[in-house]
């Protein structure tokens, strides 16, 4: 199969788009498509700091690559979650640390036991949170970390690597099941307000398979392993089906997402968002709905009166 712009031998052939195209011309694309993503949902500009959420996998690393290389002030934060089975975590953060070394990128490394007094793994099973298992542990801890840290350290704006299929799968299992306020809430860019910094999911409009022939073409060190806590996840079932359907009908998951979008701009939720309430946590400031702790004070709280620590404080290094 042929390039579509140059003629020569194709790398990948992007069916929804009926674009086949080379490795360097692929490897222009993404950043060009990134770009677009970031203007048409006003992210953020080039005088901002970005704070780069990277895990060590494909997606999240390919992110920093692409905005470092478009000319975007961009630094990394690598959450440490303690998942010790076949050495994720080990293993995630030393290709994490290889890839900010050799590109000579600055990298924020915290980990999630200096929070909770434990690692995730260990603070789901001591809670009844998830009912043991650490996908709600993980991402509550990874949610609160991420805000702290780019507001502690004046960041702008923090992005994440989610990608089309992330995006098309949490929008699925969201409208199953009509979670209004998650659906609300979803958006490729979230304006900052009290307690909350500014975020942005600049690759949301490419698919799995794109983010990972860029790694690829790239030669960018990844993890492949997926994390082992992620087995059984509802989000994987939901992924299995909208990549059958996409099977059937190239630019399913594409439509499917972008229809909404337009579907919420048109029902203006982001009036609905600026009329929420928050108030602020009373251990550690952090804004929070609920009446009282928020909902990672109360984590770390069950989890300490599990481990025998009774004094209840916050400290942030």
């Amino acid at each position: 199969m042929e390039c579509r712009k140059c003629g020569g031998r194709a790398s990948i052939n992007m069916r929804q788009h009926k674009l086949p195209l080379c490795r360097d011309h692929f490897i222009e694309w993404i950043p060009a498509q990134t770009q677009r993503a970031i203007e048409s949902y006003n992210m953020f500009q080039f005088q901002d700091r970005v704070l780069v959420a990277v895990s060590g996998g494909k997606d999240s690393l390919a992110l920093w690559d692409v905005l470092t290389g478009l000319g975007y002030r961009a630094d990394g934060l690598y959450i440490d979650l303690g998942i010790e089975s076949s050495e994720y975590s080990k293993q995630s953060r030393a290709r994490t640390e290889t890839f900010a070394s050799s590109n000579g990128l600055t990298l924020i490394t915290v980990r999630a036991a200096d929070e909770l007094g434990v690692g995730v793994p260990a603070a789901a099973a001591l809670t009844r949170r998830g009912r043991g298992k650490s996908c709600s542990v993980c991402g509550l801890t990874k949610r609160y970390v991420m805000n702290q840290v780019a507001l502690k350290n004046g960041y702008d704006i923090l992005v994440t690597g989610h990608n089309l299929d992330d995006e098309a799968a949490t929008l699925f299992g969201n409208t199953l099941n009509w979670q209004v306020g998650y659906l609300q809430r979803q958006w490729p860019a979230l304006e900052a307000r009290p307690g909350f910094v500014r975020k942005a999911k600049p690759f949301c409009r490419l698919y799995e398979r794109e983010t990972a022939a860029y790694a690829f073409l790239r030669s960018i060190d990844y993890i492949y392993q997926e994390c082992p806590y992620a087995i059984g996840a509802k989000s994987i079932y939901h992924k299995d089906i909208l990549n059958r359907m996409e099977r059937d009908r190239p630019g399913a998951k594409l439509s499917f997402y972008l229809s909404f979008l337009r579907a919420k701009a048109w029902m203006r939720f982001a009036e609905a968002q600026a009329r929420l309430e928050f108030s602020a946590c009373p251990v550690c400031g952090a804004p929070t709905s609920a009446d009282g702790l928020c909902s990672f004070c109360r984590l770390k709280e069950r989890v300490h009166e599990r481990i025998g620590v009774s004094e209840r404080t916050h400290s942030y290094d």
